[in-house]
């Protein structure tokens, strides 16, 4: 079966045949102790517990924070099969319900992939997915074998999840803008990337990533470090954060980037492509500067759709 599989600081997302799964980026160690009940007040679900087959257990997605011991890292190697990062893939490949072989289309942020150690990072991530995976989540033991890793931007995700249909073919109405510059702005938890193609190359002197991602804002809220980053991301899905002073500065590092990458070279693409969360929290602003933006009806989950559609145009070309 093939899937794509974005491992996102604010959530892993995974695509595969049949459906999505969004799983938030939380992680917290099982301490093994838990009051279950207490008189006055409400009993909460647990959230999902995945145990790795050398003994830690985690909590991972919503609430996890609420549960254990938080386990919160934003460093690239993460990415690498880190023990937090191996409890997210479980979780996600248990929530989707998926087991046996997968070929597996993976997307890393372009900040990884454009420095000193890109290709060192790219030959680690591929290692911890490639093989066989056991775990224990849900009161049994789970199996997948990953037989093949592809590695690409997360960019190229959005780019494709634009172009491509559900099948890998082109939208036809889209073609012709395949080989014409297009951006894309990619805007998640942790980093910022923009990537620009011309007829499916890469242009190298507008592409490049910045950590100014999400994070950066829920920082400007947590000036005193009282929540963990996910407790407070938890918060700002639910639309519970004050974000009218912290908006606006965090609106105008990200547009600063953007102008010190792009410049005004934006004008003559034929498209922006803007995903991610914080395509949602800018949306306005990127209206208000790009004419030709374009933000999908799912932006956070865009990029693992896309990548997943990538993989079918592969892997029909492969059959062709």
């Amino acid at each position: 079966m093939l899937a794509a599989f974005d491992p996102g600081y604010g959530a892993v997302k995974l695509a595969f045949e049949g459906g999505t799964v969004l799983l938030p980026s939380a992680v917290a160690a099982d301490g093994g102790r838990a009051v279950r009940s207490i008189a006055g007040l409400r009993a909460r679900k647990p959230p999902l517990e995945v145990a790795l087959p050398d003994g830690p257990r985690f909590f991972v997605g919503e609430g996890a924070h609420d549960w254990g011991r938080p386990v919160e890292n934003l460093d690239f190697e993460r990415l690498a099969g880190s023990p937090e990062m191996r409890a997210l893939f479980y979780g996600a490949l248990t929530a989707a319900g998926l087991e046996g072989p997968l070929r597996l289309m993976v997307g890393l942020p372009i900040e990884v992939l454009s420095g000193p150690d890109a290709e060192g990072v790219v030959r680690a991530v591929k290692a911890f997915l490639r093989g066989f995976h056991r775990w224990t989540a849900r009161g049994r033991e789970w199996a997948v074998e990953v037989t093949e890793v592809g590695v690409t931007g997360q960019p190229v995700g959005a780019l494709f999840d634009y172009f491509l249909d559900d099948s890998g073919a082109f939208i036809p109405e889209r073609r012709a803008d395949f080989q014409r510059e297009v951006g894309v702005l990619n805007i998640g938890m942790n980093t910022v990337d923009l990537l620009v193609s011309r007829s499916g190359a890469l242009v190298q002197r507008m592409t490049g990533g910045e950590t100014l991602g999400v994070r950066r804002l829920l920082g400007l809220l947590n000036p005193d470090g009282l929540y963990t980053l996910a407790e407070l991301d938890e918060r700002l899905r639910a639309h519970q954060l004050d974000l009218s002073e912290a908006l606006p500065v965090w609106e105008r590092e990200v547009l600063g980037f953007i102008e010190r990458q792009w410049g005004k070279a934006f004008r003559r693409f034929a498209r922006i492509i803007a995903v991610g969360g914080g395509a949602l929290l800018l949306g306005p602003a990127l209206a208000r500067r790009f004419d030709r933006i374009w933000i999908p009806d799912d932006p956070v989950m865009a990029t693992a759709r896309g990548l997943l559609k990538f993989a079918r145009k592969q892997a029909g070309r492969r059959e062709a």
